[in-house]
């Protein structure tokens, strides 16, 4: 997974620069498990109490609550706590893209980006697949590199499949996208 949620310049820091702006935690909370929001309703109170007693302490107050407020995030989502990442980092191209299309409302040039990898992969494997079964002639090398070369092609259709229905997380309250 691309470095998103656990960065200075993800969603997950963002809101609770939002929510220390705005003096609100509500604004973080839903980006955390309902038994995680104790934790951080008590971090969000402690920087809030010291942010106003200079600029560093406010930084400091600050990343506290930030550290908190992943680290709870990440342990909803079933993954450790690394440590907050710096901002700027790749995300690869389609978290960037996803986030456009919830920010303009289409999602038009997701399903592009996201077709146009799953066609080019597709098509590389099952060209990798036809090469190998046109050597496959009784070999037994040539015939194991077909089966590998098949197999690969069929449990990777399968997981492509599966893995598009499903939560990207482990949440406990789950978001995944309603059966059509």
């Amino acid at each position: 997974m691309p470095p998103h949620c656990d960065s200075m310049d993800g969603p997950v820091v963002r809101a609770a620069q939002r929510s220390l702006e705005a003096g609100d935690v509500e604004i973080a909370l839903p980006y955390v498990p309902s038994d995680g929001e104790g934790e951080v309703r008590q971090a969000f109170e402690a920087a809030m109490g010291i942010r106003d007693r200079g600029r560093a302490v406010r930084e400091v107050a600050d990343l506290h609550f930030f550290e908190t407020l992943v680290r709870v995030h990440r342990a909803g989502e079933g993954a450790p706590y690394t440590g907050l990442k710096p901002a700027g980092l790749d995300q690869g191209p389609a978290i960037p893209v996803a986030e456009r299309a919830i920010e303009t409302g289409s999602v038009d040039e997701l399903i592009a980006l996201l077709a146009e990898r799953v066609e080019t992969e597709a098509a590389r494997r099952f060209s990798h697949v036809m090469e190998l079964k046109a050597q496959a002639d009784g070999d037994l090398d040539a015939n194991r590199a077909y089966v590998d070369a098949m197999l690969d092609l069929q449990v990777w259709s399968h997981g492509l499949y599966e893995s598009a229905g499903a939560s990207a997380h482990a949440h406990e309250h789950s978001h995944a996208a309603p059966d059509r």
